[in-house]
This record gives C-alpha cells, structure tokens and sequence, in this order.
C-alpha cells in the first residue's frame, strides 16, 4: 500500500509509546529547513491531513478485521462445539444417575455398568479439560495475532515518514551549490553541521522502528506463529531502511569534503579580491591625482612657459616610472579572471576604469606638453611678451569657470567684450563674433582652446593679415558672396561709414556680378594699413 505518513506527515523524533515499549529520542530538527534552501515541507493543510488520517485509520481498521477472521472463525467455530457439548452435558448426567440407581437396585452387573459410566465420565471430563484448553489457546493466539498487527501498524507509523526523511536527505545531499561569497558558503557549513547533530537522534529513531519488526517477529517464532508475506500496512522494509540510512551515512563525509572544499576556494578568492582592492584603491585614485595636477599645471600662471614645460616633463616622466604598478594590477586582475570573480565589495576601482583613467591620463599629459610647446612657438614668433601671455592666461581662466580648458561661444563672447571687442548682441556685432569664431573654431565643435585663443590674440595685436580680417568681414556683411551691394552696406554699417564704402569701393567685375555690385576685395587690400575705416 502506499505510505500515508510519508506524504502527509514531517518526520519527528521524538518520544514514542509503542506496543512493544520501543521508543526514541529527542525532537530532530528538520535538515530540509537548513541547506539551500529545502522545500520539501511533508506538512499539509491541516484539514486535508486530518480527513486523510481518518481514512488511514479506517482503512487499518478495516485490515485489522479481516487479517482476524481466521483466528475469529476458529474461536467462533469452537464456541459452536462447546454450545454442542454443552447440550450432551444432561445425557452424561443421565447416564451417571441410571448407574447410580442401579448401583442402589444391587443390580446384578453393576460393576460392568459402574466401569462403563466412569470411562464415560473420564472421557467427559478430559474433552472438557480439552475444549478449555483450546478456548485459551485460540485467545491467546488471538491476543498474538493482534499484538502483532499493532507492531506492524506502528512500524509503517514510523518507518513511512523516516524513509520519506532519508530520501529528502540523500536528494539533498547531492544537490549542486553555487556560492560567490565566503558568507554563503559558510552558511551551508553551519546547516550542513546542524543537519549533523541530528544524526545520532536520527539513527536512535532507526533503531527504535527495527525493534518494532523485531518484536513482531520475536512474538511470532516464539509461539509458532507463521506470519503470511511482509508488513500488510507499508512496503517499507528494514532493509530498505538500512540501505537508505547507509547511503546517507556515505553521503554525509562527500558532502563535508565539496563544502570544504568550496570554503578553501572562497578564501582564495577573497584574498584575491582584497589584494587586488588594495593595488586599485591606489593606483586609481593616483592616476586621478595626477589629472588635477596636470589641469592645474596648465592653466596656473605661476612661472614662465618654460616653468611650465619643465614640470608637465617631470610629470611625464613619473607617470612612466608609475607604468610597474598598473602592470601588476593586470596580473592580479588576470587572476581574478582565471578564478572566475566577477564582484569586488571591496573597491569601486574595476581594471576597465583603471586603464581607461591611464590612457586618458598618458593622452592629457602628452597634449598638454603640445600645447605648451606651441605655445611657446607662438610667442616666440609673434613676439609676445611674458607680461601679454600672463594677461591673455588670466582671462582665459576667468571665464572657464569649469576649469576643462575651453570656452564655449558664451564664455568666449563675454571674455572678447571685457578685451574691448564689440561683439554685442547687435546685427554688427553678431557678425563681428561670427568671423571670430570661424577663425578660431574653425571645425565648429562649439568650443575655444586656449591655444586657439592665443593665436587669435596674437593675430589680433600685430599687423599681420589686417586686410584678410576686413576681408572676412565684409564677406560675412555680403552673405557670404563675393560682392556686397549699397543696400547691404546701409543696412549693415553706420551711415557715415556706409557711405565711405560706397563712395570708395569699385564696381565688381566678377562673373556673378548683378547691377549694383561693388568690389570689397579690392577696397579692403587698398585700404591695408589705413585707421579709419
């Protein structure tokens, strides 16, 4: 039959009250409940356990009469010879009182007759010493056969659920972990442990449940009783239960060496991490140290260009020296990789961030010497002073307010108006900005470097390209085209300027001239030199 307790019953050990005095020991907490989580509660709703029970007991009862019904047919049987005896008894008397009138009549054969009665008599008495004996013999087997019963019930009581434990702990045994961490995985050791400790009341359980079998059969063979087949209540045997308990006690030793071995390979990934936490938590925040320096070093005003140069070159040169420490990070990272570590509480700094901050750390350096380089070159060849390059570096800086080196179209309007340059929010000075911004932005990525602003600014102070710059001008007045026209100048320029255009620049003879057309080339280049256009 199939095991009611071993799908609707969790296993407890606990003190039991068995036929034959067996008994257990203390309450063994559940395995289920300690490692990984284990799901495989046998408890059910209550009120289907209790319907399921009432069944079960039905059902025992049931078996109970009929497993009987041999023994019952005998002892019924034998009732109905002793009602038969009982019916002979007047005769036995009868025969008895006639041998005793006889015996008063003097009757001649009363010997013979007295003889006759007394085998009757002896006969009568030893069939009823027969017929009691079997009575107690049938009862007594009776009460046997029932004891029997009750220790082959309580067996499947408790065999059922302990077998239904062995196998959720085999399973469990052999489930597969993965841990990532050394807090996890000694979790599973300290369940695993527990489920250890209950061992010994487990196996004090097993015991107790063979010394139910035992029992049965103990009573059985000593009174000669030959029971029919196994246990009529469950198909869990005792060797099944050795069997079963033998395998968990191979696995319990299996399990201890992988968690073992999983806690030695935690350890070393943890020693990994925090070895190469510790190189990180270094190296980035040096590689970031050093981008500030460098942005201080390039916008300070401290020192010459050549000052300048000379500490960007040693900077260049400890970031260098610097390159071992980032080589053996790689090589602690590469281990982490082979380990297979894919967290790191231990820093915020992963190697993808490390060397992204060294390449843009080597590219920042290598371009801020450039610029100071060309810098210097534009000094040199412009002939700008110390003294007009500190200027230029402190209005630069003013209006960086973030300090990233560049000057947006905004930032560089406002630093070209505090220069004196008329670049207001006008018709003339929107086209005034444009040109500017054309020479110095000339890939329109909507930013000023200060290099490009000192090579405007150095344009600006020296007499070279003045009439390129008017040039430009009129070019952006004209639309772009290669003529401007009266209208244009009127509507662009003061009146008394407008009108010197007019009355001096000649009629443009170019291809796509229209009537009206006049030559600002040629008068910006005649004009060369000249103050007061």
């Amino acid at each position: 039959m199939v095991d009611y307790h071993a799908a609707n019953q969790s296993y407890q050990y606990g003190p039991s009250s068995a036929g034959n005095g067996a008994g257990g020991g203390g309450s063994m907490g559940d395995y289920m409940a300690q490692e990984d989580d284990w799901d495989r509660d046998l408890l059910l709703d209550p009120a289907w356990e209790k319907q399921q029970r009432k069944t079960f007991t039905a059902w025992c009862n049931s078996h109970l009469r009929k497993a009987g019904t041999q023994i019952k047919a005998l002892i019924r049987k034998h009732e109905a010879f002793e009602s038969d005896l009982a019916a002979h008894q007047d005769r036995v008397e009868q025969i008895a009182a006639i041998a005793q009138e006889l015996n008063e009549l003097d009757y001649y054969d009363s010997h013979n007759v007295n003889t006759r009665c007394q085998k009757i008599c002896d006969q009568w008495d030893a069939l009823g010493s027969l017929t009691h004996s079997r009575r107690e013999a049938l009862e007594k087997t009776e009460k046997q056969l029932e004891a029997i019963d009750q220790l082959h019930l309580e067996y499947a009581k408790r065999a059922a659920p302990f077998n239904n434990w062995m196998e959720s702990a085999m399973e469990d045994l052999q489930d597969m972990f993965i841990v990532h961490t050394i807090e996890e995985i000694e979790g599973l050791i300290s369940a695993h442990d527990q489920f250890k400790s209950t061992l010994p009341d487990a196996d004090r359980e097993r015991e107790a449940i063979l010394a139910i079998h035992k029992e049965a059969q103990r009573i059985a063979e000593s009174n000669h009783i030959k029971l029919s087949g196994s246990n009529p209540y469950t198909t869990v045997t005792p060797q099944i239960i050795n069997s079963k308990w033998e395998k968990v006690q191979q696995l319990v030793p299996k399990r201890d060496h992988a968690l073992l071995e999983e806690q030695s390979k935690q350890q070393s990934n943890e020693h990994l991490r925090r070895q190469f936490a510790s190189q990180a938590n270094v190296v980035g925040p040096w590689i970031q140290t050093k981008m500030e320096e460098i942005g201080r070093i390039s916008i300070e005003m401290n020192g010459t260009l050549e000052d300048q140069l000379s500490h960007l070159k040693q900077y260049e040169r400890s970031i260098v020296d610097y390159k071992p420490n980032l080589d053996l990070l790689e090589q602690q990272h590469q281990l982490i990789q082979e380990a297979l570590i894919f967290d790191n509480k231990h820093t915020n700094y992963t190697m993808e961030h490390i060397r992204v901050g060294w390449e843009q750390l080597l590219t920042t350096i290598a371009r801020t010497i450039n610029e100071v380089e060309n810098q210097i070159l534009t000094r040199d060849a412009k002939g700008i002073s110390q003294e007009q390059m500190q200027e230029f570096r402190a209005s630069f800086n003013h209006f960086d307010k973030d300090h990233g080196g560049a000057l947006g179209p905004e930032e560089f309007k406002a630093c070209l108006i505090s220069l004196g340059y008329d670049v207001e929010n006008d018709r003339q000075g929107e086209a005034e900005f444009n040109r500017i911004m054309s020479l110095v932005d000339p890939n329109h990525s909507g930013l000023v470097t200060f290099q490009a602003f000192i090579d405007f600014m150095s344009r600006e102070t020296t007499d070279t390209d003045t009439a390129d710059q008017v040039i430009a001008s009129f070019k952006v007045l004209a639309g772009d085209k290669n003529f401007i026209t009266a209208e244009e100048l009127r509507r662009e320029l003061p009146p008394d300027q407008a009108e010197y255009c007019i009355a001096r620049m000649a009629p443009y003879q170019g291809p796509d001239a229209v009537p009206g057309a006049l030559d600002y080339k040629s008068f910006s280049t005649a004009l060369y030199g000249e103050s007061d256009l």
